[in-house]
C-alpha cells in the first residue's frame, strides 16, 4: 500500500516529511508556467490518441478538465498545495481527481525531466516575443525624440569630458543601434530555446511508440531534441536568454547612469516631467531622477541572475539533476526585473525635453572643435601627429588667457601654422565643427537625417517636423 501520496510513492513506506515538503516545493514559483504546462498536456494527450496509447474518449476528457483547470488558475480559483511540489503535479493531481482513470493516463510516454523542459521552452519562446514588441516600442521612443529634436547638437564626451560635437539624434539613434543587436540576439536565442523536448520522458527515451514531431508540430516548435540525454538537462538556452536579458539591463543602465548626470545641476542638459521623478520627505526643494536610478539599480537582477545560474549549471552531471529546479526563479527574475525597465523607460522617453540652452552654454566649453581643426591641417597636407601638436598648443594658450578657438583671430591662428586660410573659421565653434563631418557612421547632419529617416520608416512613424 502506498504510504507516501505522491505520484512517485509507490517505492517509498513512509510519508514525506513536512519540512521536506516545504523545502523541495516549487509551485510557489513555478505556478507561472501553467498555461504552457496545460498547453504541453493538451499537445500530449492529442499525440498519445494519435499513436493509440489512449482512446479517443479519454483525449476529449483530458482536454475538457485541462482547459477548465487553466481558466480556474487565471481567475484564481484554483487551489495550488505545496505538497503536490509543483504546478505540473498539482495540475494532474486535479484532473485526475476530476476525471479518474483517463487522468492517470496523461502521463504516458512521459516525464516530468521533458515536460519541465518543455514547458520552460514555451515559456522562453513567449516572453521572448513579448519582449520584442516592447524593445520595438522602446527604439520607437527613442527614434521620436530624435526626430523632434533633429536640429540640436550635443557635446561628445569620453572620460565624462567633453570631446566632440555631435547631432542630438546621432546620440540617440546610438541607443536605438544598441537595442537593435539585443533585439537580434533575443531572436537568435528564440531558435534554439524552440526545440521540443517531449519524447526524450526522464533521460533515455519510452519503449512505446510515440511520435514527438507530432507533439512538436502542435506547440509550434522547430523540431526536436536529437539526443534526449541532453534535452532533460540542457538549460543553455536558460542562460543565453538570461544573457540577452543582462546586456538589455546593461544598455539601460547605461543611459540611466548618464542622465542622472545630466539631470544634475552641474550639467542641467534635460529636464523630465514631474510624473516621472519623485521627492524628499525632507528637501522640500528636491526633483529627484528615481525612475533611472531604480533601472540602474536593477540591473544587478539579470546580472546576478545569469551569475547564479551559471554556478548552478557548471556542476551537474548528465541528466536531470534537482539543482534545476532553481533555473526558473533566476530566468523569472531576470526576464521581470528587464520587461519593467524597457515599458517605463519608453513612457520616460516620451516625457522628457532637452535644455536646449544649457547644451548650448556648454558647447562653448571644452574645445569641442579641436579635433577638427587638427583635421582641418590633415587636409591641407600637415602629418597628423604635428597638426595634432599644433592645435594641443593653441588650446594651451587659450586656456592660459581664457579664450575659445572660435575667439581666436587668423591672425593669431596663423602665429602656430602658416597653413590657416580664412576658411577655417568656418569650422571653428561646436556648430561649424559638426557640420564638418563626412565619414560614413558619423554624426555628419546629413548621414543622421539618412539613418534617421531609415529608422522612421522601418517604425512606421510619420516624421515630427
Amino acid at each position: 500500500m502506498n504510504k507516501n501520496k505522491k505520484a512517485w510513492g509507490g517505492r517509498f513506506s513512509k510519508p514525506t516529511n513536512t519540512e521536506v515538503e516545504r523545502f523541495t516545493e516549487s509551485v510557489s514559483f513555478d505556478w507561472r508556467l501553467y498555461r504552457e504546462d496545460i498547453a504541453g498536456s493538451i499537445a500530449h494527450a492529442t499525440m498519445l490518441a494519435k499513436c493509440k496509447l489512449i482512446k479517443a474518449g479519454e483525449r476529449d476528457r483530458i482536454i475538457r478538465g485541462l482547459r477548465q483547470i487553466e481558466k480556474e488558475i487565471a481567475e484564481g480559483t484554483f487551489q495550488l498545495r505545496s505538497d503536490r511540489e509543483d504546478i505540473h503535479m498539482n495540475i494532474e493531481a486535479a484532473l485526475t481527481e476530476r476525471i479518474g482513470e483517463a487522468g492517470k493516463r496523461l502521463h504516458t510516454a512521459r516525464s516530468r525531466n521533458d515536460q519541465v523542459a518543455t514547458d520552460l521552452r514555451l515559456w522562453v519562446r513567449n516572453d521572448i516575443d513579448r519582449l520584442l514588441t516592447e524593445i520595438e516600442d522602446l527604439q520607437s521612443a527613442f527614434v521620436l525624440l530624435a526626430d523632434g529634436n533633429r536640429d540640436l547638437v550635443l557635446p561628445g564626451f569620453t572620460h565624462l569630458q567633453h570631446a566632440q560635437p555631435v547631432m542630438a539624434a546621432h546620440y540617440l539613434l546610438a541607443y536605438v543601434e544598441m537595442l537593435e543587436r539585443d533585439r537580434q540576439r533575443l531572436v537568435d536565442c528564440r531558435k534554439r530555446a524552440n526545440i521540443s523536448s517531449l519524447g526524450s520522458c526522464a533521460l533515455a527515451g519510452s519503449t512505446l511508440p510515440t511520435d514527438p514531431k507530432h507533439t512538436a508540430k502542435l506547440l509550434e516548435f522547430d523540431g526536436v531534441a536529437r539526443n534526449s540525454l541532453d534535452s532533460v538537462s540542457d538549460r543553455d538556452f536558460c542562460a543565453e536568454f538570461v544573457f540577452c536579458l543582462s546586456l538589455i539591463g546593461v544598455h539601460l543602465s547605461r543611459l540611466a547612469e548618464e542622465w542622472i548626470i545630466w539631470c544634475s545641476e552641474g550639467y542641467g542638459f534635460i529636464d523630465i516631467d514631474d510624473a516621472f521623478c519623485t521627492g524628499s520627505s525632507h528637501m522640500p526643494q528636491k526633483k529627484n531622477p528615481d525612475i533611472l536610478e531604480l533601472i540602474r539599480g536593477r540591473t544587478g537582477r539579470p546580472c546576478g541572475a545569469l551569475a547564479a545560474l551559471l554556478t548552478i549549471l557548471k556542476g551537474l552531471p548528465l541528466t536531470y539533476n534537482r539543482d534545476l529546479q532553481e533555473d526558473k526563479l533566476h530566468v523569472f527574475t531576470a526576464s521581470d526585473s528587464v520587461h519593467e525597465c524597457v515599458v517605463i523607460l519608453a513612457a520616460l522617453l516620451r516625457n522628457v525635453r532637452f535644455r536646449r540652452e544649457r547644451i548650448g552654454d556648454s558647447l562653448k566649453e571644452g574645445f569641442l572643435d579641436a579635433t577638427g581643426l587638427s583635421e582641418y591641417l590633415v587636409s591641407k597636407g600637415v602629418p597628423l601627429r604635428s597638426a595634432h601638436e599644433v592645435v594641443g598648443l593653441l588650446v594651451q594658450d587659450c586656456v592660459s588667457r581664457g579664450k575659445r578657438l572660435s575667439d581666436l583671430s587668423l591672425d593669431e591662428l596663423r602665429r602656430f601654422s602658416k597653413e590657416f586660410t580664412a576658411d577655417v573659421k568656418a569650422i571653428i565653434g561646436a556648430q561649424n565643427a559638426v557640420k564638418a563631418f563626412k565619414s560614413y557612421g558619423s554624426t555628419a547632419p546629413a548621414r543622421v537625417k539618412t539613418e534617421l529617416g531609415r529608422w522612421l520608416r522601418r517604425f512606421k512613424i510619420k516624421n515630427v517636423q
